[in-house]
């Protein structure tokens, strides 16, 4: 081991007694502050180095070496010794009884949204579907221009749309159709995807909205898609989510990035003859879905005239209360770990 100067010595005594005599974690931190940090006693002996003379810079960099580990070393045993003193001055404590069992740790579980998403894709995944992902920022091109959605839509409004920059070009996706276009822009047919996820919309809450909720695209593409193709998924997808066939119905709807255009409806499970969940009509809607429209192919690089395709989107934060009972959107991302419990599985 290098011997020290007297003066570098008399430094490392110094700062071992310090060691030795404090008696709370702060008071370590601060001598480590002073003598291993930016300008401590450490960092000047270092920095000193290259003014000495040739012959003494080696003894000088192996004795900065020493007072930093035998300092560290001092240091960290003290740190042990004054937790150890703390864990035997709590245990003597008037009524401590180290016989008692210690607090039960409170078991964690998956949200509702995340339960019935992984059972979903396990459910596509097994029909031959891949899962993909898309930004939740969006470039506008891809949550309206690629989707067949005109300047005049009114979900270019600011009161329907987040927008994230002066110019509008980029967005806090509205959908998850966006990565209708991104699948195709990056795949060939055929295609079969979902892609479950979050979106946002300026929405005024209540029982049944909320301006952050979650949806699930899907997107087939190949060669002579049908309607018929989508009917038969949809009962597939219903019938795999709630374990039975229920009462659905398929109307018109209009989806500019669809043609034609559907809406999926379920009978509301909370009431016979109307209430706040279904605004009194005693359907909720839950699944748009249609053809994919021609201009959308064309933006994703696909020749209409070759291929055809199917796309759906399914509202998962309503579907989840209809899988659940629940009667409040609001409770969904409310983080109240009294409603989460619940749920309690893991898995």
């Amino acid at each position: 081991m290098t011997d020290l100067s007297p003066e570098h010595a008399s430094t490392l005594a110094r700062l071992l007694a310090q060691v030795a005599a404090a008696s709370a974690a702060e008071d370590l931190r601060a001598i480590a502050r002073e003598a291993l940090e930016k300008g401590g006693v450490v960092a000047e002996l270092l920095a000193s180095i290259p003014s000495l003379p040739p012959g003494e810079r080696k003894g000088a960099g192996q004795a900065a070496n020493r007072i930093k580990s035998e300092l560290e070393a001092a240091i960290d045993a003290k740190k042990c010794a004054l937790e150890d003193e703390a864990l035997s001055a709590s245990r003597k404590v008037e009524g401590f009884d180290p016989s008692l069992r210690a607090p039960r740790v409170e078991r964690g579980a998956l949200h509702p949204i995340t339960q019935v998403v992984r059972e979903l894709e396990d459910l596509f995944t097994s029909m031959g579907f891949e899962v993909l992902d898309g930004p939740e920022i969006e470039l506008d091109w891809y949550n309206f221009e690629a989707l067949n959605i005109p300047r005049d839509h009114p979900a270019r409004d600011m009161q329907d749309t987040f927008r994230c920059d002066t110019a509008g070009e980029l967005v806090l996706r509205t959908h998850t159709s966006p990565v209708q276009v991104r699948a195709m822009e990056k795949r060939k047919p055929p295609i079969r995807a979902i892609a479950p996820g979050k979106v946002f919309r300026q929405e005024t809450t209540d029982a049944s909205h909320e301006h952050t909720f979650h949806q699930m695209e899907g997107l087939v593409v190949d060669e002579d898609v049908s309607v018929g193709h989508l009917i038969h998924a949809m009962k597939t997808l219903l019938r795999g989510v709630f374990g039975r066939d229920i009462e659905v119905r398929l109307r018109p709807g209009y989806f500019p990035f669809v043609e034609p255009g559907f809406e999926l409806d379920a009978r509301c499970p909370f009431c016979k003859s109307g209430c706040s969940v279904c605004k009194q009509s005693t359907w909720i809607e839950l699944l748009p879905c249609g053809m994919v429209h021609e201009n959308v192919l064309r933006a994703g690089g696909i020749d209409p005239a070759k291929y055809s395709g199917f796309a759906f989107g399914l509202g998962l934060s309503r579907l989840v209360m209809l899988r659940y009972g629940i009667d409040d959107v609001r409770h969904l991302l409310s983080g109240d770990a009294r409603f989460l419990r619940q749920f309690h599985r893991i898995g």
